[in-house]
């Protein structure tokens, strides 16, 4: 059996109740559970939550909330695999067979099917643990700057002064979407941004961090803009 596994707690400070709130006419959770849907890779969607309201809003969606997480996995210091391991282990007590689980986060409004089934294929071409959704940076790290004393910069990597910003190797961050697995890794709790990994490159102009309600007002104009234009590739 292959799960999706939305992970969903209720205490969002920056951004209230961010899993549920209004986003572009649907609860921001909605994306991601229509994605899930509509990919075809998944026996069964699970949403993780420790709020009622987040599971009822769930439910209506189409998801599975066959649990409450408990209270110390929902925490602000909670990090994303014990959530996932939880919500595996919950469901192998019940007598699941679980081949791949992928955590989809509930604030993922540009999230697409298509990259959930070509995602998931190459995981399973692999050996890997792991395929996550990744995006490059718009800018050369190695050229970043930081903010000192008295009001000044200096750069954090010196040594690139003189480097032509073509000339610096491109990286790339986690874009916040997905991470596919196999089950033997989230429950041995394997890094995922490790080279037990294998990237999902996504575009730029189809990834937006939501953590701060500046994040909230760029994700709404990026929405309007790619979906005036149709544009969704």
């Amino acid at each position: 059996m292959n799960v999706a596994i939305i992970p969903a707690r209720g205490g969002s400070k920056r951004i209230p109740r961010k899993n549920i709130k209004n986003f572009m006419g649907k609860p921001m959770m909605a994306y991601s559970v229509k994605a899930a849907v509509d990919s075809g890779c998944f026996d069964r969607i699970i949403v993780s939550t420790d709020d009622i309201e987040m599971a009822q809003v769930a439910k209506s969606l189409g998801a599975e909330v066959p649990f409450i997480r408990p209270g110390f996995l929902s925490n602000d210091q909670a990090a994303t695999v014990p959530v996932i391991k939880h919500a595996l282990q919950y469901l192998i007590e019940q007598g699941e067979d679980i081949e791949i689980a992928c955590c989809i986060y509930a604030t993922a409004p540009f999230i697409r099917a298509k990259d959930l089934e070509e995602a998931f294929s190459k995981l399973k071409a692999s050996d890997k643990d792991y395929c996550l959704s990744v995006t490059s940076y718009q800018y050369p790290i190695q050229r970043s700057l930081k903010l000192v004393a008295n009001d000044s910069i200096e750069m954090l990597y010196p040594e690139n002064y003189l480097v032509r910003s073509q000339d610096l190797e491109e990286a790339y961050h986690d874009a916040g979407q997905f991470y596919f697995g196999r089950c033997d890794a989230w429950l041995q709790e394997k890094a995922i941004l490790a080279n037990g990994s294998i990237p999902f490159v996504l575009p730029r102009k189809r990834v937006q961090d939501i953590d701060t309600p500046e994040d909230w007002e760029q994700a709404e104009m990026m929405f309007e803009v790619i979906h005036a234009t149709n544009n969704h590739e």
